[in-house]
């Protein structure tokens, strides 16, 4: 139909001048323009498949490329061969519908068009939202780089799923897809939860992008699955697109802050922490007592009991409700383990009216974030480094500046060179502190050695691996079990008839971290947006300047260690020392010369590389405990996940 061409070839200019005017492509674009490499590279061919439209973005050569503007609508005159064969397809698609699959390469989640662009534009006029298509796959080459991370992951999920169309932006995200419908990424989906999960994106996508998810900065995939997250699993079949708009709409914030080029605001700097308060925040702030104190909530993944970790965060607590003389009264949850046990943990502290929640395990996060849209009033902090959320803020010490200076007392008392040093698996800030204490330990003795072994790795047993090889000097777990009378933590020697040497451990002063947060909200500097940008992930990154991490030693150590200790420590709290500045060699090359600036705090938070006097290398997820994978899809370094 000519009258069909015409509104085509006026949706096609008018999207022509909207590029032009914004200084974009107006035409289609084409895949040998920006990948003239696509005819070498490997392919394979994965058959007659219905493809999403959105997803068609142009030709593979330019030579039909003008003919379109970007939107896939005509631009060539109406009395043309093109126009009347246009035409007829249209006159097709009424009759009997365009049954011919169109030839397409797909190349990085995108298609482009060898055969069949008019067909395209056709189903695009009138709206269609899929097209049959016989699909060439166009392997890309497997680098570190993010998105090809993510795209071969999304290869594992179409090999079991055969589903176009979800597309999500980083490495881990469709492995968490699949165990939300009770999957996983190695065996053949039942036909059954193919279609589940086809039928609640598509209703999750039309809402979203019905709310304006286009102009966001994310993939209709990753908003999904932060849906799914905060909304505990599966869209159940009662839950209409109104609820589902409505559920959207509590989370838009922290939808919102997920995007691909924007950092986490770490505040390093304790002294400015809740400074640029507002008058108005200052006159409005709770004013809190001993008869109505700021109540807060702590949960905990284990008890005190049975973990190191959640008994030095009750440490803390306990601290807190001392120091704040009755001001503030802060309770705790423990053995919040499930997802259930968490959000009961939260029901409980919204009844007690608790203020603030402290969850002290990355595992908790998007329990956390639930909460957050539940009780928007409730500030809810994670303990955590390199999760993003608007809504949920996190904090973590700066653990490898003590781990540089045990790494120099360390190597003081290694008379053969050797240390080994015990990591637990590899998460966002663990390589920091191994080559952190290694670059502490050859700064001292530059011919010295660190033996890596990892404590989360199935079938390890360090204690005699370590044995075995001889060694003597030893840093490892950071703290003691509460009920453990072993002494086999920090940096410590085995003597000569078996005994156990305790020379220096880190110690983490949860309770000035808490006190430190608490002020912040006591003195109504909460909203204090100085540091950050409006809905820009915040994270508390403080270390030996702010007093919240530190390292004790032994007495009886010599008096040139203790001096070495002082001096190195004043060092990192002047910052005229720093483990990361300068000239750095990773077991692989260099990574950065003499005279460099200290590497970024984000390159030091995700780092992945180890030093080239470290003895060892990073596990894969796949080698480590069940008990810590969960840990490590949210916060392991990218080159294990």
């Amino acid at each position: 139909m000519t009258e069909d061409y015409s509104k085509a070839r006026k949706l096609g200019e008018r999207a022509y001048r909207k590029a032009v005017a914004s200084g974009q492509f107006p035409y289609l674009i084409s895949l040998d323009s920006f990948l003239p490499e696509y005819e070498t590279l490997p392919k394979i061919s994965v058959g007659v498949k219905e493809i999403p439209l959105s997803m068609v973005v142009g030709t593979v050569t330019a030579g039909r490329q003008n003919s379109f503007a970007c939107n896939f609508m005509p631009l060539l005159e109406p009395k043309t061969e093109f126009a009347q064969k246009w035409s007829r397809l249209v006159d097709i698609q009424a009759a009997e519908g365009i049954r011919d699959a169109v030839l397409v390469y797909e190349y990085m989640h995108r298609f482009y068009v060898q055969e069949g662009n008019k067909r395209v534009s056709v189903l695009r006029y009138i709206g269609a939202l899929g097209i049959t298509a016989d699909v060439r796959r166009i392997l890309p080459k497997k680098t570190e780089d993010r998105e090809i991370q993510a795209y071969y992951e999304f290869l594992d999920f179409f090999r079991v799923t055969g589903l176009y169309g979800i597309e999500c932006s980083s490495k881990g995200s469709y492995a968490k897809l699949a165990s939300v419908y009770g999957e996983n990424l190695e065996q053949p989906w039942p036909e059954t939860k193919i279609e589940d999960l086809r039928s609640d994106f598509r209703t999750f996508e039309k809402c979203f992008l019905e709310k304006g998810g286009e102009r966001l900065s994310l993939t209709t995939g990753d908003a999904f699955l932060l849906y799914l997250s905060i909304y505990k699993g599966v869209l159940p079949d009662s839950e209409t697109p109104a609820e589902i708009g409505k559920n959207l709409g509590r989370m838009w914030d922290e939808l919102q802050s997920i995007t691909y080029d924007r950092d986490i605001a770490l505040i390093e700097d304790s002294s400015s922490i809740g400074k640029g308060a507002g008058v108005l925040d200052t006159l409005t702030r709770p004013v809190y007592t001993r008869e109505k104190p700021l109540r807060v909530a702590f949960l905990h993944a284990k008890t005190a009991e049975e973990s190191r970790w959640v008994y030095s965060h009750e440490l803390g607590r306990n601290e807190v409700n001392t120091a704040f003389d009755g001001i503030v009264d802060a309770i705790s949850f423990e053995n919040c383990r499930t997802d259930d046990k968490i959000d009961k943990a939260f029901e409980a502290a919204a009844a007690d009216r608790d203020a603030v929640v402290f969850t002290t395990s990355a595992d908790m996060m998007d329990a956390a974030m639930r909460a957050a849209v539940k009780y928007p009033e409730m500030k809810i902090l994670n303990c955590s480094i390199s999760l993003m959320s608007s809504a949920v803020r996190t904090y973590y010490p700066k653990t490898y500046e003590a781990k540089f200076l045990m790494g120099a007392l360390a190597a003081s008392f290694a008379e053969d060179h050797r240390i080994g040093y015990v990591a637990d698996y590899p998460i966002y800030g663990s390589l920091a502190n191994i080559n952190a204490f290694a670059i502490g330990a050859a700064m001292i003795d530059p011919g010295a050695r660190i033996i890596l072994k990892w404590s989360g790795k199935k079938n390890s047993c360090w204690e005699k691996e370590l044995e075995e090889e001889g060694l003597r000097i030893i840093s490892g777990p950071d703290s003691i079990r509460p009920q453990d009378p072993g002494r086999k933590y920090g940096v410590y020697r085995i003597e000569g008839d078996g005994s156990i040497k305790n020379l220096a451990a880190p110690i983490l002063h949860w309770g000035k971290y808490y006190r430190m947060i608490l002020n912040i909200i006591l003195n109504g500097g909460w909203n204090a947006r100085e540091q950050a940008g409006k809905n820009q992930p915040v994270n508390y990154w403080f270390g030996l300047e702010a007093g919240v991490i530190d390292v004790i030693h032994s007495d009886e150590l010599p008096y040139y260690s203790r001096k070495m200790l002082k001096l190195f420590r004043s060092g990192i709290i002047s910052h005229r020392i720093d483990p990361f500045r300068g000239e750095l060699h990773s077991q692989t090359g260099m990574i950065s010369g003499e005279g460099a600036p200290s590497l970024e705090s984000g390159q030091i938070i995700k780092m992945n590389w180890l030093n080239d006097n470290v003895e060892g290398s990073i596990p894969s997820e796949e080698e480590m405990v069940d008990s810590v994978r969960s840990t490590m899809e949210k916060i392991g370094i990218e080159a294990v996940k």
